[in-house]
């Protein structure tokens, strides 16, 4: 069976080998098509020029989604393609026993097995949309090579094979017509070295005609060839999709990507001021936290932020992409965490996995559904919400970016959050408690000579009770409860309260783990 099915994938191979069509981008200058050039690849110039966008600051929730060739496998995580070429992995034994020998069956070799038959592009956007989402961004190429979209540059691509569609411009289309925010991720500066296991032991790898399979370099010593040949392909996916928020993974800091990064970072910024919208960049380390998003995986900052930031997390615990036997976390834990993470100027990006065949799991669309009923009840408190001049008080400890945030910070009563719009000050109880609750943080100092006019629980229509101390603001619960968790008390002032008074120095450059 196995002998049958690869040489059905024979032709694949052959198509890939054809020679790809030269597409020319003139990667030397940073204006845009129509000549804009007002952002330069310097930090003092994009800082200079550079504004956080309102709709990123105002949307604090959006979809992720990792989905790919690796969807079919669907073993260990989104890192197949490269764990299955690493000797005495598990991934390793896992593939030789089920798919066999890598000199016979090789990653290359599940593209046409991946078809995305049942992808919907507009039943994602309406799941999107029903969460409470405000920006979906799909990766347009992982660390794998294959490009979930039509590229000139790269045959290797969701139109040419596997489901011969152009999943990117489906979906942007698609969400788009939904009012929600598109963006897009791309990881190509990954691909150079991800399959470099496959140089060590006899594997399709070592053919290197097939351009899948990036340079095979040893290590992330990077070239200027490489540099450029990144940027060409960064260049396209903006001129062709004009994603209003492009997300890079760690590579990007890499010493000889940097200055074409700068480049990357003018050329987007110039190409947004001719279409008229503001956009978004996401790092994760490297890059002063003024000229983009900074961005934290599997993780939060422990403090709050001057600028705008985002976490990245995914609902798997084990994987970004699908995999068999998946766990997934809470609606509780998820919603835990975005009230956390808006309370210290951040936004949550979410992430699902599909299955190859273009389907999202019941559990999966279950857990983004339940967040949107949260935020039917809770949203004001969260879209459009500023940071007050604390993120909020209480015992939990604040959990900084690890890759493994897998388990529920546990939250009490005493953990409260704190958001602001206008003259509305929101706390946001993270757990309940019919004795009620008192808010320390508003005491006499805090709130100076404002004077509160009403207050209220969002989707209760009971009375809410309140006393005002020169030691705090205590508030009693209603009896029944408006939702499941999390508690968006709203109290109203004659004026607003306090200011945004972050720490962080305007000239910060993020590092790993920051």
């Amino acid at each position: 069976m196995k002998k049958l099915l690869t040489a059905l994938l024979v032709p694949v191979c052959l198509v890939a080998c054809q020679p790809e069509k030269k597409v020319s981008y003139n990667i030397d200058s940073v204006a845009s098509p129509k000549g804009t050039e007002v952002f330069q690849p310097n930090w003092d110039n994009l800082a200079e020029n550079y504004q956080f966008p309102e709709w990123f600051v105002d949307a604090k929730f959006g979809i992720f989604i990792h989905w790919g060739v690796y969807a079919v496998p669907a073993y260990g995580s989104e890192w197949y393609a490269r764990t299955m070429y690493l000797q005495d992995s598990r991934e390793y034994k896992h593939h030789i026993k089920t798919w066999g020998a890598h000199t016979e069956f090789g990653y290359k070799d599940f593209v046409p097995m991946f078809k995305a038959e049942k992808f919907d592009a507009d039943e994602w956007a309406d799941l999107f949309k029903r969460s409470g989402a405000k920006y979906v961004v799909p990766v347009a190429e992982h660390h794998d090579g294959f490009s979930m979209y039509d590229s000139d540059l790269n045959e290797w691509n969701s139109v040419k094979m596997g489901p011969k569609k152009d999943i990117v411009g489906l979906l942007k289309t698609a969400v788009e017509k939904e009012g929600l925010v598109f963006g897009l991720s791309t990881h190509r500066a990954e691909n150079a070295w991800f399959f470099n296991g496959g140089m060590q032991f006899p594997s399709d790898v070592q053919d290197m005609s097939i351009s899948l399979y990036g340079r095979r370099y040893e290590t992330e010593k990077y070239t200027e060839e490489l540099a450029r040949e990144w940027l060409t392909h960064t260049y396209e996916l903006i001129n062709k999709y004009e994603p209003k928020l492009i997300w890079f993974d760690w590579t990007v800091n890499n010493p000889v990507l940097m200055p074409y990064f700068n480049k990357f970072l003018a050329y987007y910024y110039n190409n947004a001021l001719d279409w008229g919208d503001q956009v978004a960049v996401n790092t994760k380390q490297g890059y002063p936290t003024h000229i983009h998003v900074w961005d934290v995986e599997r993780g939060k900052s422990g403090k709050m932020m001057q600028f705008p930031w985002q976490t990245d997390t995914s609902v798997g615990k084990r994987s970004w992409s699908y995999i068999d036997g998946e766990e997934n976390k809470t609606p509780e834990q998820i919603v835990h965490d975005l009230i956390d993470i808006v309370s210290k100027n951040g936004n949550l990006l979410l992430n699902i996995g599909p299955r190859a065949d273009g389907t999202i799991t019941d559990e999966q669309k279950a857990v983004l559904l339940s967040i949107g009923k949260w935020l039917e009840v809770n949203g004001e408190a969260i879209y459009s919400t500023r940071c007050w001049k604390k993120f909020g008080e209480g015992d939990a400890e604040p959990t900084k970016g690890s890759f493994t945030d897998n388990t529920a910070t546990p939250y009490s009563t005493r953990d409260i959050r704190f958001t602001t719009k206008g003259n509305d000050f929101y706390a946001i109880v993270l757990n309940w408690d019919e004795k009620g609750v008192f808010v320390t943080s508003l005491d006499k100092e805090a709130i100076a000579d404002a004077k509160i006019q009403q207050v209220t629980l969002l989707g209760s229509e009971e009375k809410i009770a309140w006393e005002q101390t020169d030691k705090g603001l205590k508030l009693s619960f209603p009896k029944n409860k408006p939702c499941a968790y999390a508690y968006s008390f709203k109290i109203t002032f004659d004026k607003p309260v306090g200011q945004h008074l972050a720490s962080e120095a305007v000239n910060e450059v993020m590092k790993h783990g920051s």
